[in-house]
């Protein structure tokens, strides 16, 4: 179960873990270190493995603390997103903490294979949230072929079909997200689940104006008003490279604020937050509904 900002919580990941398989949540999803502990302690009554999700770049301001209470917690796996991870590889090495970094092309995956990261998260083009820009069979193969350690495929699985596919294609296991919003235990509003069910693969775009990365939305009324293109100001401003980062700081820091308001209410400033994949979700489930689902007929193979 993939980490998802501002969806993932406690309860799906003990829902996860119950079914046989393992999930993460980001760190950002706690607004306290006392919240992120206390989260963190909860799971750990459960039997199973879990991680948390660090996002490594500047744009994290809190990533320092977040990654002390991990390596003090001891939890079983840290995924690293959207920066370099060597500090998170460096100290998680010696404790036996597990470290699988998010990767969107080989070039990236090799500088993360040579610090050391135990796995890569392989972001295809048909991810939510953070695309890639490859296909994943494309991209599972170029990465196979290059690299020795595991690939987990992240982008493009709605049912046990596609997890076989990707299996086919090198991969050694999945990184499932956008079904899991529709689902009873998500901890988003009845809104942004029914819109899983009724927008289709056709609706999802991609917008730099919510990041400063390209993140996969569904094309609402009010994304369709604010456009998914960076204005001629916003394009200046990144071409500057002294003042780039804090540009793609304020402007994460405020699409980020539009989401979570979207994502927890009804707003007519809806940014929802899917892949390509809610062309297959039919109905709002509960969690263990759809892992098995998703695992039918693998565990015998």
């Amino acid at each position: 179960m993939a980490p998802m900002f501002l969806v993932s919580n406690v309860v799906m990941i003990k829902e996860a873990m119950q079914a046989g398989i393992t999930g993460a949540i980001p760190a950002l999803n706690y607004r306290t270190d006392s919240q992120l502990r206390a989260a963190i302690d909860e799971l750990k009554t459960q039997e199973g493995y879990f991680g948390i999700n660090l996002i490594v770049n500047s744009s994290n301001i809190k990533y320092k603390s977040q990654l002390e209470t991990c390596l003090e917690k001891k939890v079983d796996f840290i995924i690293t997103s959207l920066g370099n991870p060597k500090e998170v590889i460096d100290k998680c090495k010696p404790l036996g903490v597990k470290v699988i970094c998010d990767v969107i092309d080989l070039k990236y995956a090799h500088k993360v294979e040579a610090l050391g990261a135990d796995a890569v998260i392989a972001v295809n083009s048909n991810a939510g949230g953070h695309a890639g820009n490859i296909n994943p069979e494309q991209l599972i193969g170029e990465l196979k072929t290059n690299l020795s350690i595991p690939i987990i495929s992240a982008g493009g699985v709605s049912n046990s079909k596609d997890i076989k596919d990707h299996i086919s294609y090198g991969a050694s296991g999945v990184s499932v997200g956008t079904v899991f919003i529709a689902s009873n235990e998500a901890g988003v509003s009845q809104e942004y689940k029914q819109a899983l069910v009724d927008y289709q693969a056709k609706d999802v775009v991609r917008t730099t104006k919510m990041s400063g990365s390209a993140l996969t939305v569904i094309n609402t009324p009010y994304v369709q008003s604010i456009g998914t293109e960076a204005n001629w100001l916003e394009k200046l401003m990144h071409s500057n490279k002294w003042i780039k980062k804090y540009v793609k700081m304020i402007i994460a820091v405020n699409g980020l604020r539009k989401i979570k308001k979207a994502t927890n209410q009804a707003t007519y400033k809806t940014v929802w937050v899917a892949g390509p994949v809610i062309e297959h979700i039919h109905a709002v489930r509960p969690i263990s509904e759809i892992i098995g689902d998703l695992t039918q007929g693998l565990k015998s193979e």
